[in-house]
């Protein structure tokens, strides 16, 4: 690599985690784009190096990789690991193959089809609540008054969580984002991590307890009473850890992405007057879901590292090398979806977006998310016409990888 290309690659891949960038990290991907082939760049440093796919067709191929591991040995580490460390290690999400396999079938046993269409009225019941005290003021912050409460109460509701704690569980997702998808560590934050961490342990070990002794409805009284039929001797239950860092999976991902996408979409779509009207005119068209996943990418990064080679087409990504999976660029992709950046209701493809990953850690939570967006914007689009975002350049949360908007205010009209 010649030392003009190493110095722009460097620029490049430097360049994404550069906190001005997450406001509007698009041509920083389109950088990375340029300087790749076929999708993938190939970034050698010193003392690492890695793949960086923008891609759609890379990123899927090795979502779908049986060869390409979650986690990078995240649940080998030592017992000795910080709890917030510790809490991840149990996560579904970082787990591979059969372990995967296992902690995936217990948890989805108790997730099914029929669970998540009951929460339609509940979505619906809760958006006419919030909705209502929107226009009582004229408007408001979308996030504190729509998009934080609405996801939190029905993941909670799902759990069986109690609404008295609404503010914690809130607090504790955001304290799992920043840790699962924060780029800057401080002891600081670390510190307080861990501390959520402790009360999380704390609060479901005992709720746990209760639930096996005396089960009531929700998924986490399911979670605790769930056996897995395939195991020897009878079946096995999950773990204490087990429960416990699955079960704050489930509450942070069932909050925090729908969270982000509910005003990332919103704050686009004040972006593209067109893409407005055509969804005021027909607010439930069956695509708004799929689209404005699409675009708006509430998970912009993935990583896997290669546990052998993967193809993607006639090219070989080489084994026992970190893929770092940018999902953003991917679903703007202009070889797979025309005029990418721009909402398109009538798109035919939008459906073969990325957000919720591919595979074997397809999101367990698709059908819910689809639901609630979809939920959502037809409601606002019914309710407030006329609805005008007052500030075109909101703060965004200090996350590149989870990236959402911090505060949206906005007038209804």
């Amino acid at each position: 690599m010649s030392e003009a290309r190493a110095a722009a690659v460097g620029s490049a891949i430097n360049g994404l985690w550069n906190p001005q960038a997450v406001a509007d990290p698009y041509p920083g991907y389109e950088r990375v784009r340029a300087l790749g082939e076929g999708g993938v760049l190939e970034a050698q440093f010193p003392d690492w190096q890695a793949l960086f796919l923008t891609g759609h067709a890379a990123c899927s191929a090795v979502l779908r990789s049986p060869a390409a591991l979650s986690g990078n040995g995240m649940q080998n580490l030592s017992s000795e690991a910080s709890e917030g460390v510790r809490l991840l290690r149990s996560m579904m999400l970082f787990h591979n193959g059969q372990s995967h396999q296992r902690l995936r079938g217990l948890v989805s046993a108790a997730f099914t089809p029929r669970v998540v269409e009951e929460q339609r009225e509940l979505v619906r019941s809760l958006l006419n609540t919030l909705l209502d005290d929107l226009a009582a003021r004229g408007g408001g912050d979308m996030v504190a008054d729509l998009s934080n409460p609405l996801p939190a109460r029905v993941i909670m509701g799902m759990l069986g969580l109690g609404g008295d704690d609404e503010a914690r569980f809130v607090g504790w997702t955001q304290s799992v984002a920043e840790l699962i998808g924060g780029m800057n560590q401080s002891p600081e934050l670390m510190a307080r991590i861990d501390a959520d961490a402790r009360e999380m342990r704390a609060f479901f070990q005992d709720l746990a307890e209760e639930l096996r002794a005396h089960p009531q409805p929700g998924l986490l009284s399911a979670m605790s009473a769930a056996q897995d039929s395939t195991a020897q001797h009878g079946g096995e239950r999950l773990s204490g850890d087990e429960l416990l860092s699955n079960a704050v999976l489930l509450l942070a991902a069932g909050h925090e992405t729908t969270s982000n996408l509910i005003p990332g979409g919103l704050l686009e779509l004040s972006r593209q007057p067109d893409a407005w009207a055509a969804l005021v005119e027909h607010p439930r068209h069956p695509n708004v879901a799929d689209e404005l996943l699409r675009v708006v990418s509430p998970v912009q990064f993935d990583g896997r590292t290669l546990g052998a080679d993967v193809s993607v087409g006639e090219r070989r990504l080489p084994g026992g090398i970190l893929a770092q999976l940018m999902l953003g660029a991917a679903n703007r992709d202009p070889e797979v979806f025309a005029d990418p950046d721009r909402i398109d209701w009538q798109r035919p493809n939008s459906g073969r977006h990325l957000a919720f990953a591919a595979g074997p850690h397809y999101c367990l939570g698709a059908s819910l998310a689809r639901l609630e967006i979809s939920e959502t914007f037809a409601a606002i689009a019914t309710r407030f016409p006329r609805l005008r975002v007052t500030d075109p350049h909101p703060p965004f949360k200090p996350n590149p990888v989870l990236r959402g908007v911090q505060r949206l205010d906005v007038a209804v009209g």
